[in-house]
């Protein structure tokens, strides 16, 4: 018994270390940027501009804009923040348009309406702020030496 209450005290340890790593304001920092996305879409820039040019060509510069800062600006942890920063636009956007759709459109939209999609949705995120993460770490190491 007292070796199940070890593994299980060496999991709580490990989420309890990536939970100090994480730094909230910078997380929150890069999903607001983030946001610029929905915002397009919201204001029709998007469709003005053109899809689904102008929707890829804001993720490549979101991520530019990521990389850049967390790169040159030192965060701690940009693996960690920038996964985090993904999510976390995941869940605002996720939220935001169930509060938004209906005003806007008159009918709930989004990945609310659609829970299949929310896993995914996390997923994906957490995924572009895994890449973006990895590209800062890079550029970290590279401004160092």
């Amino acid at each position: 018994m007292q070796a199940l209450a070890g593994v299980h005290n060496v999991g709580s340890m490990a989420t309890m270390t990536v939970t100090k790593r994480l730094n909230w304001p910078w997380i929150l920092g890069f999903a607001l940027i983030a946001l610029v996305r929905p915002l397009f879409s919201i204001l029709g820039l998007s469709d003005a501009f053109g899809k689904p040019a102008t929707p890829i060509l804001l993720t490549v510069a979101i991520t530019a804009v990521w990389v850049l800062i967390a790169g040159f600006g030192k965060v701690r942890d940009p693996l960690i923040t920038l996964v985090g920063a993904g999510v976390a636009y995941a869940v605002i956007v996720a939220v935001g348009s169930a509060i938004l759709s209906p005003i806007l459109t008159g009918q709930l939209q989004g990945p609310l309406a659609m829970p299949f999609s929310i896993i995914p949705l996390l997923l994906l995120n957490a995924v572009w702020g895994a890449v973006a993460g990895a590209l800062a770490m890079v550029l970290q190491r590279l401004v160092a030496k």
